[in-house]
């Protein structure tokens, strides 16, 4: 049996598709660090005085 120049072992279509996903990943979050830009706000939330200082049981 011979290979022909088009048939590629499984195992390397595997392998090709993988790096390819991964690359499409990659290039996702690359896109998103570089394209969104994260809101900054100051945030302030009271806490009772009795979570603070708990009385005593």
């Amino acid at each position: 049996m011979r290979a022909t120049p088009d048939s590629m072992p499984t195992l390397f279509k595997f392998v090709i598709t993988l790096c390819i996903l991964a690359a499409i990943g990659y290039g996702a979050m690359l896109a998103l660090v570089i394209l969104v830009e994260p809101n900054t706000a100051e945030i302030s939330e009271r806490v009772p005085a009795d979570r603070i200082n708990p009385k005593p049981q």
